[in-house]
């Protein structure tokens, strides 16, 4: 079994987010850059236990530049056989499904598996769009996947239970949360990830369809108001004439 596994790099859960250049440009200034845990933890690993289980290899592959060599080398030392980067920026979601899309297209794989979306964005686009450009099915957000034969057997939470959905392979899905455990790289794996192939190929010219007007902090929090339990005439005004819904 083939298995390409979408990689990304995303800022640590801790950073301080800032803007450059009028509010349109992420400030990368001394940000701590990590996999992204949806594509780490529950993408890559439940790839490597079908491989484990069913044979075959794991392939990563990247949109970036080298700044994302890194992380890519990390999710090698997991276990990945080996990596492709695509060498060109990420301007959007389509674009990163494009250059997935066109890549995999002659590269007969059997499962493509990605986060079910990164904790920059939050856009939870890429799956989807990957799956329709290459006409395959796809299930999204998945938290189990096993394979039997050709077939695909998932199960997704749905309000008020689970639904299990069984689909063919080729197949594209998106990973959340109850996939896999994640994984901690060892010394070994460590070691192997310095000589596992990086692929380094250029893009096609697909281009993003969007771009970035401006981005915008969240409001701070204004300070918070202590209503004594007896009051309830207070909380109600309070409520009515301050609170405001987000």
């Amino acid at each position: 079994m083939k298995i390409l596994v979408g990689i990304s790099k995303a800022p640590d859960t801790t950073t301080k987010i800032s803007f450059t250049d009028n509010n349109t440009k992420f400030n990368e200034d001394k940000v701590q850059f990590i996999v992204n845990p949806y594509d780490e933890w529950y993408a890559l690993v439940r790839g490597l236990e079908l491989k484990e289980k069913n044979g075959g290899t794991v392939t990563t592959i990247t949109v970036g530049g080298t700044d994302h060599d890194p992380i890519i080398r990390k999710a090698l030392a997991i276990g990945a056989d080996d990596a492709v980067r695509i060498n060109t920026e990420a301007a959007d979601g389509y674009m990163v499904a494009r250059q997935i899309a066109d890549y995999a297209k002659d590269n007969g794989y059997d499962l493509i598996l990605l986060g079910k979306e990164t904790i920059d964005y939050n856009g939870s686009m890429v799956g989807g769009m990957t799956a329709e450009l290459l006409d395959m099915p796809y299930v999204s957000v998945a938290s189990k996947l096993e394979i039997e034969g050709r077939t695909a057997i998932l199960e997704r939470d749905v309000q008020g239970g689970i639904e299990v959905v069984e689909a063919d392979l080729p197949l594209v899905v998106s990973c959340a949360k109850g996939m896999a455990e994640q994984r901690i790289p060892n010394m070994r794996g460590i070691m192997a990830a310095r000589t596992k192939p990086l692929n380094v190929i250029e893009p096609s010219d697909a281009k993003g369809l969007t771009r970035v007007v401006e981005y915008n902090l969240p409001v701070e929090k204004g300070e918070v108001k202590i209503v004594d339990a007896e009051n309830m005439d207070e909380l109600v005004s309070l409520l009515h004439n301050e609170a405001k819904v987000i």
